[in-house]
């Protein structure tokens, strides 16, 4: 069976609270916070890197510390919870590790939100100010999704909560960017960034969101009569900074202009044309204005040809060029510009609207301009080399493998990373500038340079940069902490698909950097991303988006805990909707009722379980599932296979473990004796272990139940159930006969519209069968009464070799029911004839839209199925 139960210590003793102490209904939102600060105050989710226990570590993907709990956070913190919880329950010394992330432009937008609702700006309050105001935010109303994490039950350590501004994470990104510096792999330049003119700062690609907004695009002549040339442009603002027009080497249209010039309109200013393959012929006129300073193909090809880059706006987006239009915002000088080209005639073409992707802030929906600008970059090219060979040598692995395409899509094709931000809140550069054009690099324990005219550089580092250091800077390092040594390289990173170019690619770079070839995780396991019931993105602007704390509170956290994890298959996205919430309460509303019962009925953990030899066929087939499905989660939970673990969990303690043998077990209880304390024991034994099984995906109701059942201190920390081996294939083979039987009579029952509680005499003939030692509970189970001296056999029900005659007569009015199905017949045939002569008809089929043909169908299929239905109740119903 499974294992000894006096020798868990931690499962079961005299101190088991009786069945009367549960309620009678689960009532979740008076339990869930009381258990959790039970959990927390006993230390149950601290870690000890003292212990010999092989250590199991997960570092939380850190939450912006202006955020909320939303559906995706909880489904990746359900599953990350899942996995520390069972992990410790297997003995391991398991870390999941908290924290926040300072989110530097969202946080900056926040405080400078606030400072507006009084009239002021950063700029009034000065650097030094406004940082220690955007501390005193941070305190007052940062980190409301830590409280929020506790609600949903995360096992996390609380006393090794982080964050990416604390002075130990501070101290970690010092010092790895003056190695890095010092290493060739930060340096400075000028180049083409993302610029938001709304927060003023250069921001990352996934900062950026793009969308299909409605502009124009316009084609332009540029030059006069055979010397002219003809370029689109969406942004005609940007031509007062165009320094050539390009064409492909070998199109013809344009080898006469090649080497020389063509003025460019509203300008006083002649520009040359360059040949570079980068332009596609087909493409268009096959001619492209060149812009280096706002554009990054731009910008590359005047880095081929050698152009001069003119920036002719500035960082709020206001047109700097000399001229009419100087001081225009972008979008009034586009329209200005359009206008003044239209009136000289240089117009040849215009589309409006015109769909095209455009970049957005995605902190404050402003539209983002390419820009040059002078700004800090990594060099990610030995970094990037060294991520993708992790994978590829397989020291990390990543599941579902079939996402390690986009991986290696990603890493062998990145750019130099732009890490500098035109913010105040953050992790300050840590450069130098001395009056002479010294540069200077700080450590973490240096001082700044004494003299005049040094001054540091007044740009903060990109938020990923702090958090891609997260899995090593957490525990300790640059110093060589107790807790490094233990917990790195942490076991698994869980997060969506969506941020593998991110923040994945970034931890890979900076772990195998700093930690001196080390990964810092063995498997990257990647999920899907949760949509609403439909598949449809959750968006506000749809108004489908759930608070998660709202179902909480309605359903329980168990409830939205279970109907994540069952939709979660890896690397796919996870539509919900409440009513799968719902029935998820129900789910643990019956884990609730049915254990309640079975303890009322003397369901028990104590003392050894009874010889195989005592017990019955049905004990022997319950305890050899129970194994099965032991060995069965385990494999899932390996394999990262959330949604087929819960599947097979519910199905278990559901439709086998209450639906049947419990019901089964009411017979044996019924009978006294020997054989009911046998069942008892074995009741008890299942019950155990399926909530150790159940409690890492639902912890609040498993450990109400599992303490009551066994009088253990709790499930958080008692021992995760082993497959002992026992398999009984005979008593498999037998219970499934007798649930073959059981459910083929429920079925004729409710075919001729008797009701679940009716009583019906009947006579079975068991002999030759397996059957003979469950009549008590075949009877019990389908409520049918032995038969009378007037029994008279009106149907006959051969069944798994064994059969089952009833007696309908005086049951039913078998007039009345036949009339009944007659009627019902007439109308399904009737549905047949009109939806197949609908589907047979040419002319409906090719006008009908597809929808509605496919609706047709289903409607002649389900009318085939009532049909034969209906057939076959009359043809059951006994002669009148």
């Amino acid at each position: 069976m499974t294992e000894n139960p006096q020798q868990r210590p931690d499962s079961h003793g005299p101190n088991a609270a009786a069945p009367a102490d549960l309620p009678t209904q689960y009532a979740p939102a008076e339990v869930e916070g009381e258990l959790y600060e039970r959990w927390v105050a006993r230390g149950y989710f601290e870690a000890d890197s003292k212990s010999d226990k092989q250590p199991y570590t997960i570092v939380i993907p850190p939450p912006n510390v202006t955020g909320s709990l939303h559906l995706g956070h909880a489904f990746q913190h359900t599953l990350m919870d899942a996995l520390t919880r069972r992990k410790r329950m297997q003995g391991y010394e398991s870390l999941w590790l908290p924290g926040m992330d300072h989110a530097g432009i969202a946080t900056q937008n926040k405080v400078e939100q606030q400072l507006g609702e009084e009239g002021k700006s950063r700029q009034d309050l000065g650097r030094e100010a406004f940082v220690e105001r955007v501390w005193q935010w941070k305190e007052e109303y940062g980190g409301k999704i830590l409280g929020q994490m506790r609600r949903l039950g995360d096992g996390v350590d609380w006393t090794r909560e982080r964050f990416t501004m604390d002075e130990g994470l501070s101290r970690a990104v010092q010092t790895v960017f003056k190695q890095m510096y010092e290493d060739g792999l930060i340096y400075r330049a000028e180049r083409i960034i993302n610029w938001c003119p709304r927060c003023l700062t250069a921001i990352s690609d996934i900062e950026v969101e793009h969308q299909d907004d409605d502009g124009e695009l316009v084609s332009i002549r540029y030059g006069e009569g055979e010397d002219s040339v003809v370029v689109a442009t969406t942004r005609a603002e940007t031509m007062l900074g165009d320094t050539a027009v390009a064409v492909h080497p070998d199109d013809e249209r344009y080898a006469h202009l090649l080497g020389r010039t063509v003025k460019l309109p509203l300008t006083d200013r002649s520009i040359p044309v360059v040949a570079d393959e980068h332009v596609d012929p087909e493409f268009g006129s096959g001619a492209v204005k060149v812009t280096p300073a706002h554009d990054p193909n731009d910008f590359a090809i005047g880095q081929r040809h050698d152009l001069p880059s003119l920036t002719v706006m500035d960082e709020r987006g206001v047109i700097t060029a000399h001229g009419p239009y100087q001081g225009l915002d972008r979008f009034e000088a586009r329209s200005s510009i359009v206008a003044a080209l239209r009136e000289q005639g240089r117009i040849t073409a215009e589309k409006r609207p015109y769909t095209h992707s455009v970049g957005h802030c995605s902190r404050c929906s402003t539209t983002v301009e390419p820009r040059l600008s002078m700004q800090w970059w990594v060099k990610v090219g030995p970094l990037a080399q060294a991520a993708g060979d992790a994978v590829r040598d397989g020291r990390v692995k990543i599941h579902p493998a079939e996402m390690s395409a986009r991986y290696f899509d990603w890493v062998d094709n990145m750019h130099d990373w732009c890490i500098s931000r035109q913010l105040w809140w953050g992790h300050r550069i840590p450069v130098w500038y001395g009056p002479d054009g010294e540069v200077r690099c700080l450590g973490p324990d240096e001082q700044p340079p004494a003299g005049e005219g040094w001054t540091q550089d007044p740009d903060v580092l990109d938020t990923w940069f702090s958090s891609g250091l997260w899995p090593f800077s957490t525990l300790g390092w640059p110093e060589q902490t107790q807790d490094l040594a233990k917990f790195y390289p942490t076991d698994v990173l869980l997060t969506g698909h969506d941020i593998i170019f991110f923040w994945v690619a970034r931890m890979m770079m900076f772990g195998l950097y700093a930690m001196d070839g080390v990964a810092p995780f063995h498997t990257i396991a990647l999920t899907g991303l949760v949509r609403d019931a439909h598949g449809k993105k959750m968006s506000k602007s749809f108004g489908n988006v759930v608070d998660p704390l709202d179902w909480m509170e309605e359903y329980g956290s168990d409830a939205l805990r279970f109907t994540l994890a069952n939709g979660a298959n890896p690397g796919t996205d996870v539509p919900i909707g409440e009513d799968w919430v719902k029935a998820s309460r129900n789910f643990a509303n019956k884990i609730w009722n049915a254990t309640r019962f079975a303890l009322m009925n003397g369901a028990t953990v104590e003392g050894p379980l009874p010889a195989p030899s005592e017990m019955s066929a049905t004990d022997r087939w319950i305890l050899s599932r129970l194994n099965s499905v032991v060995t069965e989660a385990d494999g899932y939970y390996d394999d990262y296979q959330f949604a087929k673990l819960s599947d097979a969990l519910y199905h278990f303690a559901w439709d086998e473990v209450f639906d049947w043998y419990v019901e089964l077990s009411k017979t044996t209880f019924a009978g006294g004796g020997r054989p009911a304390e046998v069942s008892r024991r074995v009741l008890g034994e299942v019950l155990d272990v399926m909530l150790r099984l159940l409690h890492p995906v639902v912890p609040f109701v498993t450990e109400s139940l599992w303490t009551t059942l066994t009088g253990g201190e709790s499930v958080v920390v008692a021992s995760w159930p082993a497959d002992s081996g026992f398999r009984d294939a005979d008593a498999e083979r037998e219970i499934a006969t007798l649930q073959q039987t059981v459910t083929e009579v429920r079925r004729f029952r409710a075919d001729q519209g008797l009701q679940p509680g009716q009583r019906v005499p009947a006579r079975l003939s068991l002999e030759g069968t397996r059957l003979g030692p469950h009549e008590a509970a075949i009877r019990q189970l389908l409520r049918l009464q032995p038969p009378g001296e007037s029994f008279h056999a009106t149907a006959s029900l051969p069944v798994a070799g064994a059969t089952v005659e009833l007696d309908l007569s005086g049951v039913i009015d078998v007039e009345a029911e036949r009339k009944r199905l007659t009627k019902d017949l007439g109308a399904a045939e009737k549905e047949l004839r009109q939806t197949t002569a609908k589907l047979e008809n040419e002319g409906f089929l090719a006008k009908a839209p597809d929808h509605v043909v496919a609706k047709i169908r289903e409607r002649r299929g389900t009318a085939e199925s009532d049909i034969a239905r209906l057939q076959r109740q009359l043809d059951q119903l006994p002669a009148s």
